[in-house]
């Protein structure tokens, strides 16, 4: 008969390692060296879809690590929010930039919130946030993105599908664009697949921030202000397409093939 110190141990300690089952580890050496021993670079799915930010991710979805992300989304394994911060810290880095950042987590759906009793992104969020804080870069969480509408569910929908069961699906609370003002925004997710969600995400965020144009000067290089904001002795360019506007993505797993981002 179990008793209740065992119940409790569980709760901290898993009965099993996240990635591979091996007993009493939250994830055994050989899985913690698969999810944060590689080095994050940039990672692009295919097709690309328009206004994805440059993404960054630490490790290929499959084995363990895809076996560790479902262990914390779906089966409540919340000690894998630590390393799994951990991991998402290291993308979030390797995107440059220097100053303070704002993570920003993709929400999941309501239903989803309710049916696995926690929101993933958010969790992982606020342990790569600590991490960051303890190695030197201000860093916090603002969960300024919602849901206006609701969504089918993505599995099964391939990436055109996923383009328009998203499109205009989020949206900035109201007063989280107060939130958003300056400095770097990092779009935060466990795992990117086709994009989609990314996408749609950073559509949302830039919807609320209106214009922006970086500038130098007083306000220190890399800063970012509103289009026709007043700013006394500094000097502005138009952000491009895709860039200069501060905003980028991080993400703890993508597939193998989006690492191979050099295609003819």
């Amino acid at each position: 008969m179990r008793g209740w110190w065992q119940d409790l141990t569980d709760l901290v300690l898993p009965a099993e390692c996240g990635g591979c089952g091996r007993p009493r580890a939250v994830l055994c050496p050989e899985c913690r060296a698969a999810l944060t021993g590689a080095v994050p670079c940039r990672v692009r799915p295919e097709p690309e879809p328009s206004g994805l930010p440059v993404v960054h991710a630490v490790a290929p979805y499959e084995d363990a690590v895809r076996a560790a992300l479902i262990a914390h989304k779906e089966r409540g394994a919340l000690a894998l929010a630590g390393p799994l911060g951990t991991a998402l810290a290291g993308a979030v880095r390797a995107g440059g930039g220097e100053g303070p950042v704002l993570l920003v987590p993709v929400p999941s759906a309501r239903r989803a919130v309710r049916a696995r009793g926690h929101d993933p992104a958010r969790r992982i969020a606020l342990a790569a946030a600590g991490v960051l804080r303890r190695t030197g870069t201000p860093a916090r969480v603002a969960g300024v993105l919602r849901q206006r509408r609701a969504v089918a569910d993505q599995s099964g929908l391939d990436s055109r599908q996923r383009l328009d069961n998203l499109a205009g699906a989020l949206e900035v609370a109201a007063g989280g664009d107060r939130l958003l003002d300056g400095g770097a925004v990092v779009l935060v997710d466990d795992l990117m697949t086709t994009g989609a969600s990314l996408a749609e995400a950073a559509r949302a965020v830039r919807a609320a921030r209106g214009p922006w144009v970086a500038v130098s000067g007083e306000y220190g290089a890399g800063a970012r202000r509103k289009e026709g904001a007043r700013t006394r002795g500094v000097t502005g360019r138009a952000r491009s397409e895709d860039a200069g506007d501060g905003l980028r993505a991080a993400v703890v797993a993508a597939p193998p093939d989006s690492f191979q981002i050099n295609r003819n």
